[in-house]
């Protein structure tokens, strides 16, 4: 699967950033105290932690500690430490990168939460809306498979109206996929190779499926954004249900 090119960039900062400032530092390492010296390191890791993943932020904050070991304590350059208190200090340098990176990156996820819930939300409102006000079912299908390929990542999507053809991979009411009877490991294997099935229907009454084409090495989008593509779903089975029969698009 492919990585999202803000965790590319904040892996290289990881492996990057503490040895760029850990040689800025060096001129002053024997002018500021080893703790001074540190702080700065954490600081980076923060950065690192507030752009990127947990993973990234961890690799920032061990990247900090052997910079520090390396040009800033003595010996230098040698990753071997003479003096208990700069032992100490590495160590916890580590142990503070490493918390602090885990906070900031958790902040991080919040906030994205926030916005995407936001925005998931809004998303089921206008469709619904939409529905309550009757508009054509033809409007609501397109609404909604615009609305599918943007937060399931899609390269297309396409509609099928009261048709159950063939044995496709199938987005069910919980957010998994399922292949023939079985449930696809989507941490594990990824989305499906082919079409995958979002039906739409209304008390167990099948009325039409989405036919969902994944990108090909996409990351699995995830379960909250899955489980909005349902509901979206059941909302186009309430516009056909009202609607009655209409032609396939």
């Amino acid at each position: 699967m492919r990585m999202p090119p803000r965790d590319r960039i904040a892996l290289a900062a990881a492996l990057l950033a503490p040895l760029a400032i850990a040689l800025v530092l060096v001129p002053f390492r024997t002018h500021m105290t080893s703790a001074n010296l540190a702080l700065i390191l954490v600081v980076a890791v923060v950065a690192v932690a507030a752009l990127g993943s947990r993973t990234a932020g961890v690799l920032a904050a061990l990247s900090a500690a052997a910079w520090f070991d390396f040009f800033l304590t003595r010996p230098y350059q040698r990753f071997t430490i003479s003096d208990g208190d700069d032992i100490t200090t590495t160590l916890l340098l580590l142990a503070v990168g490493v918390a602090v990176s885990q906070l900031a990156a958790h902040a991080r996820t919040l906030k994205l939460v926030t916005v995407t819930d936001a925005a998931h939300l809004s998303r089921i409102h206008d469709t619904a809306s939409l529905v309550q006000a009757g508009a054509s079912p033809y409007a609501v299908v397109d609404q909604v498979r615009a609305q599918l390929v943007e937060i399931l990542g899609l390269r297309g999507c396409r509609f099928e109206h009261g048709t159950l053809l063939g044995r496709h991979p199938r987005l069910e009411q919980d957010g998994s996929v399922t292949v023939g009877r079985a449930t696809w490991d989507l941490e594990k294997d990824g989305l499906p190779g082919e079409e995958i099935e979002l039906r739409a229907s209304v008390g167990g009454r099948y009325l039409g499926r989405f036919m969902l084409q994944p990108q090909r090495g996409a990351v699995v989008p995830p379960l909250q954004a899955r489980l909005v593509a349902v509901s979206l779903a059941d909302h186009v089975g309430a516009a056909l249900d009202t609607a009655g029969p209409v032609l396939d698009r």
